[in-house]
């Protein structure tokens, strides 16, 4: 009987101290550089773009979707590839604010806190799970082609199709249009740290998985405004 106490009261705190957080999804949009970390390996910094769906169980907690569309391209003795690469994941956020001392109140703490502060509160890190569609072309020297070989490994010749992929996100929103319900703009900037579990980003097999960082700006917008 006490545990069941217990949980009652731990809920109804909980909902007491978000009582006023009324926007519990956000749509954003950004784009940035990506760049191969790959067996081609002198790297090119290519264009990508994403698209951002999240919903927020806190106002320091998300989980959400994220859709990205680039180019990774690199070379190596006189050899070179390009993938126009399509991506997708669920991943999960956790910002620095869950563990700072916020007041129970959140639309106290939000018109309230410092510009500092605010933005502190939402350094993150998260981390998903998804896929990549590769579509690659590459140009391979016979000089490179033996060289892989002699270390056992190969010339892909499927050079598109899906694989999973595990992104790793750090970074920073910086909120801004303040309201009594919480912040209803955000200025998104992110590391995404994509490793996949196959060594195809490039179309050459050999000892390592491939990965590849996707850096971005952007913007978030967020939905459902309480008014």
């Amino acid at each position: 009987m006490k545990k069941i106490l217990l949980l009652v009261l731990t809920l109804c705190s909980y909902h007491v101290t978000f009582a006023q957080f009324s926007r519990p999804v956000s749509v954003g949009v950004g784009a940035g550089t990506a760049f191969n970390l790959t067996d081609l390996a002198t790297v090119d910094y290519r264009f990508g773009a994403h698209i951002d769906v999240d919903y927020l169980i806190t106002p320091f907690i998300s989980a959400g979707l994220h859709v990205q569309k680039g180019t990774l391209s690199g070379y190596r003795m006189e050899s070179d590839f390009e993938n126009s690469y399509f991506t997708f994941n669920g991943n999960a956020k956790v910002r620095l604010g869950q563990f700072l001392a916020i007041p129970d109140n959140y639309s106290y703490y939000n018109l309230q806190a410092n510009t500092f502060h605010k933005i502190l509160s939402n350094v993150y890190v998260g981390a998903g799970i998804g896929a990549i569609k590769n579509d690659i072309q590459h140009t391979i020297a016979p000089d490179y082609r033996d060289a892989i070989a002699s270390q056992g490994g190969e010339i892909e010749q499927k050079l598109d199709g899906f694989e999973l992929l595990i992104p790793i996100n750090i970074g920073l929103d910086i909120p801004f249009g303040r309201t009594l319900y919480g912040p209803k703009w955000a200025i998104n900037l992110n590391y995404q740290h994509n490793l996949t579990t196959n060594d195809n980003l490039d179309g050459v097999i050999n000892r390592n998985n491939d990965h590849y960082g996707y850096i971005s700006l952007g913007v978030k917008y967020g939905l459902f405004q309480r008014r």
